[in-house]
Formats: C-alpha cells, sequence, structure tokens
C-alpha cells in the first residue's frame, strides 16, 4: 500500500477501537503499525461501542467520525449468502463502514448514529473459508446473470474494497485469492479511484463496477467520494491491467430533467473508453430505495440532500426487515423509468449489455 498522507482529508485516523483478539492477530498488528500515533481504545465488540453507535449526538459529528475513528475487530460468523443479482454470492465481510458519506447508503442504517470503516483482521479465517466454499460448487453448470461460466462473490457488500485497501492489505488478499480459483470471480463495486489495484494482478478473476451517476446529483450525494469522471477515465486502466469492469448505474434519482442529465453522462462515458473496455462493459441499473431511520440521520448532518431522496409524492413505502421503512419509486411509474432508462443506455451505448435492470 502507499503512504496514506495524500489521503488524509479522507483517513486521518487519531482513534482505533479494537477488540483484543484483533490486536493479536498478524492483520490486526499490521493495521495498528499503520496508524501508530492513533489513540488506542480496548472494546468487547467492535459492534457495540456506545459512544459510536448508540449517540444521537454523533450526527453532527458525522463526517469527521468517518475521518478519524476506525474500528479493528474479529468476524465471527462466516456465511456465503445466495444474491443472484450482483454477485451468485455475498462473501463474509473483511469490513463494513465507510470513510466516504454517500447520503443515500443502506450500511448507516444499521449502524445507529455513526459508519466509520470497521476492519477484520482474522483475514485467513475469511479467505480459507471462500476457498472452501467456492470448491464445493464445482463447476458452474450454466450462465446466468452474474455471469457465463464463473460463481460470482461479492467482497465489499458493506464497504468500499477500494478505499478498503488503503487500510489493511485484505482485499488484496482476496483478488489474489480468486486469482487462482478457475471457477469462480470476485467482485465489489466502488466509488473510489485507488491505482495501487493495478499493480495486482487479477489475471481477469476480479470485477470492479464502478458507480455512476450524472455529475449534477454526485455534487449533492456523492460525498467525497472520487469524482464521476476521474472514475470514467480510470475504467481503460483497470481493463488493461488485467480487471474484468462494469459500471453501477445507480443510484438512479428521478427529478426534474433526470433523463437527459443521464444521456449526457453516457456520452462522457462513451468519450471515456476505448475499444477493449467498451467490449468487455455490462451495467447494473439500480433506482433508489431510501429508508425513513436514514433520511432522519441525514437531515442532522446533510438535510440538502433529502430534497432530492425522499420524494413522498413519488414514492411508496414498504416495511423493511429490520423493522423500519424502504420508500421505493411508486409501482407502475418505476417501469416507465427503468424503461426509460434502458432504452437510452440501448441508443446512446449499444454495447453496454445490461445486466439487470429495477
Amino acid at each position: 500500500m502507499t503512504d496514506a498522507a495524500p489521503h488524509r482529508r479522507l483517513l486521518d485516523i487519531r482513534r482505533i477501537y479494537v477488540e483484543p483478539e484483533a490486536a493479536a492477530l498478524p492483520r490486526g498488528r499490521a493495521v495498528l503499525d499503520r496508524f501508530p500515533d492513533a489513540e488506542r481504545v480496548e472494546v468487547e465488540s467492535h459492534s457495540r461501542i456506545p459512544e459510536l453507535y448508540g449517540d444521537e449526538t454523533n450526527v453532527a459529528r458525522w463526517v469527521r467520525i468517518k475521518t478519524e475513528a476506525l474500528v479493528l475487530g474479529v468476524k465471527r460468523s462466516l456465511t456465503a449468502r445466495p444474491n443472484g443479482r450482483s454477485a451468485d454470492f455475498i462473501a463474509p465481510s473483511t469490513a463494513n463502514g465507510c470513510a466516504m458519506a454517500c447520503a443515500y447508503c443502506y450500511v448507516p442504517r444499521r449502524k445507529g448514529y455513526s459508519n466509520p470503516v470497521t476492519v477484520f483482521a482474522n483475514i485467513d479465517r475469511i479467505t480459507g473459508y471462500l476457498g472452501r466454499h467456492v470448491g464445493r460448487q464445482g463447476v458452474k453448470a450454466e450462465p446466468n446473470q452474474c455471469d457465463p461460466t464463473a460463481w460470482v462473490y461479492d467482497i465489499g457488500e458493506n464497504s468500499d474494497c477500494s478505499l478498503d485497501a488503503r487500510i489493511s492489505d485484505n482485499v488484496r488478499d482476496l483478488v489474489t485469492l480468486f486469482r487462482d480459483l478457475p471457477t469462480a470471480k470476485a467482485t465489489f463495486a466502488t466509488k473510489h479511484v485507488n491505482r495501487d489495484l493495478l499493480d495486482w494482478d487479477p489475471r481477469g478473476r476480479t470485477r470492479v463496477r464502478f458507480s455512476l451517476m450524472p455529475a449534477r446529483d454526485a455534487k449533492l450525494l456523492d460525498i467525497r467520494t472520487s469524482p464521476v469522471a476521474e472514475r470514467m477515465a480510470a475504467i481503460d486502466d483497470f481493463v488493461a491491467a488485467g480487471y474484468e469492469v462494469h459500471v453501477n448505474l445507480s443510484p438512479v434519482v428521478v427529478r426534474d430533467g433526470w433523463l437527459d442529465d443521464w444521456a449526457e453522462l453516457l456520452d462522457q462515458l462513451d468519450d471515456a473508453l476505448g475499444a477493449r473496455a467498451k467490449a468487455q462493459l455490462a451495467a447494473e441499473v439500480i433506482f433508489l430505495t431510501h429508508n425513513d431511520r436514514l433520511h432522519e440521520v441525514n437531515l442532522g448532518w446533510h438535510p440538502k440532500a433529502e430534497e432530492l431522496l425522499w420524494r413522498p409524492e413519488l414514492q411508496q413505502p414498504k416495511r423493511s426487515q429490520t423493522g423500519g421503512w424502504n420508500v421505493r419509486y411508486r409501482t407502475g411509474r418505476k417501469g416507465e423509468y427503468v424503461a426509460a432508462l434502458t432504452d437510452l443506455i440501448a441508443a446512446k451505448a449499444p454495447y453496454c449489455r445490461v445486466r439487470y435492470a429495477f
């Protein structure tokens, strides 16, 4: 990993909450050594830290906590959950939380009033589990929307792997693992351009999904991320380095002029990509899902974003598994929105296969 100094705006770690078991592991020691000046606070559990997750006054310090706090723990439960959209399976997390602050991110709904990065130090146990899980699947018998031949594992459901790679070598270990698994691929979505990954030699076994949205939306919603233009400019380089690269067109936010702005984005994408990148490109299209609890958190630190995200006149509620309310665009109208955008993609970027849209 390169020195963290150029990325101090995102990660200026001053306090590390650490489980003793994590501190005793090689990866835990490496993370602690990377931030030698940080205060260390011993905690019993990475998921039960009242001063982080239970204090509603932290909302006003949302970004500062993401910048200055880090949690170091051990992943207890290892499961690969079936998925079927972005991936065949969701791999056990090697991190959760994020130093970026996208206003629509679903992870904070589960964590209370702050959402710093948690790194799991038992990486050897996680990679061992994944290797065995891949082996049990055997050869993929039939193609599906995830991949025609490989079992695809999402390794970044609850974090941004490109940013995680600036904190520990967990992501590099996963890319190395999948490089040598002929029946499987890793995948993760990202809004952060980390060119250190270009030296990892993935040999086509890791699919990076760069998330894109119109600049007008990103300026308000994609807080502390790499600019969308920078993400598009990186695609050719990642393809040349041996990654499969797709795009996540998400979240799609419906507002006045939204389709015109997506047309402009697709033109920009077409201009940014070379022939090799276009030949392997595919997209996921995901319209906004929002949540009442995240809405309340955002009102405490970024209320302007809620003018776009919380639109009761366009949305309908659905009770979530955790007891809150999710809101999505209304049935019927959403189908019209999806059709309009997928038709636009077909016209503007006919080489870009839409893997799914919802």
